[in-house]
């Protein structure tokens, strides 16, 4: 069993140019993102066998949104064509002070469409080793909610390892039910979590005086949360959660903290300055974590590779991660020095 699968929506990624609000100009760069595309696409670049599930319209933006992942070397033999739309997604990109700005188009897209029995599991998962999702999906629609929880299900069913970003997205959670009425109940299936402070509060309900927005981290509180998710949730085996310090659009603090039965550890630290793009950073770390830990022994070298990666991946525009496994080690490694390779 070889396989990582991920499962979860692309959309259309409409960009305004540069860092122009929307409609400064009668111009949107037009490419393709989503949280568990982001990180097959990843998974991929790093040399594993990576395959994406999702539904997507049988017309020419689907089309197009499957030939561009499949560019990457997926598979995407397991996409389901069903449904009328692809799911749509503006994004201005802040600077300074501004903060970046989300608008969402994703209602009656096809994966909001499917629900359970909708896709074979069996096939989906034979020579399966890992499967990850994200909270993303549950907060599209009821149907997308049920058709979640049945993934996982299956997924523990046929022995594959579990991974989930918690992903809290508010503009998402319409249809009636709050997000950890419908996260609880799915990550009781989940071996790996992934979350950032805000997701373990407001996906799960579990906080621990957590509060970022002013002044420095205090690391001890983020020992209790990770602490107290592994508590809640006894059957996961480990939790990360990424550190983000946002002093400024363009300026963050980056690093991460993970907890297993064994430990907590705590990773190094970056500065970025200058951030080309932040959207799919949370997607390159969770990449890059599942990555780490199938490729090395020490539970730290995983979580550094995984802080290395995604620290890379902000100078890069687009949702995707296209960096490569020997890159992000260099920079683990302690080079960041920027020197032009020749």
């Amino acid at each position: 069993m070889s396989k990582f699968v991920t499962f979860g929506e692309i959309m259309l990624r409409l960009k305004t140019p540069g860092h122009e609000r929307f409609f400064q100009s009668p111009t949107f760069e037009a490419t393709f993102g989503g949280g568990e595309a982001n990180v097959a696409v990843a998974l991929a670049n790093y040399g594993l066998d990576a395959v994406f599930v999702t539904a997507l319209p049988d017309n020419d933006i689907g089309e197009a949104a499957i030939r561009e992942v499949r560019g990457f070397g997926v598979d995407t033999t397991k996409i389901r064509r069903s449904g009328d739309r692809v799911g749509i997604y503006y994004l201005e990109t802040g600077a300074n002070q501004r903060a970046s700005k989300v608008v969402y188009d994703r209602a009656a897209s096809s994966i909001c469409e499917c629900g359970p029995g909708d896709f074979d599991w069996d096939e989906v998962f034979k020579d399966a080793k890992w499967f990850h999702i994200t909270g993303i999906t549950p907060a599209l629609s009821q149907s997308a909610a049920d058709l979640s929880l049945e993934s996982v299900k299956a997924a523990k069913e046929r022995g594959v390892t579990v991974s989930c970003d918690f992903n809290f997205r508010g503009k998402l959670w319409k249809y009636g039910k709050s997000a950890p009425e419908v996260m609880n109940e799915l990550v009781k299936y989940v071996d790996v979590g992934i979350a950032n402070e805000e997701d373990c509060q407001k996906s799960l309900g579990i906080s621990a005086g957590v509060h970022v927005e002013s002044g420095e981290l205090e690391i001890a509180k983020y020992e209790a949360l990770s602490s107290k998710v592994l508590e809640v949730f006894p059957n996961m085996s480990t939790i990360a959660i990424t550190l983000r310090e946002s002093r400024s659009a363009d300026t963050n603090g980056w690093s991460a903290c993970m907890r297993d039965k064994s430990g907590f550890y705590l990773s190094r630290k970056y500065e970025i300055t200058d951030i080309i793009d932040r959207v799919g950073g949370g997607d390159s770390f969770a990449s890059a974590l599942i990555y780490g830990l199938n490729a090395y022994e020490d539970r730290n070298d995983s979580l550094n590779f995984a802080v290395a990666a995604s620290c890379l991946k902000h100078s890069i525009s687009g949702d995707f991660n296209r960096v490569t496994v020997a890159e992000a080690e260099k920079l683990m490694g302690g080079d960041a020095s920027g020197r032009v390779q020749r």
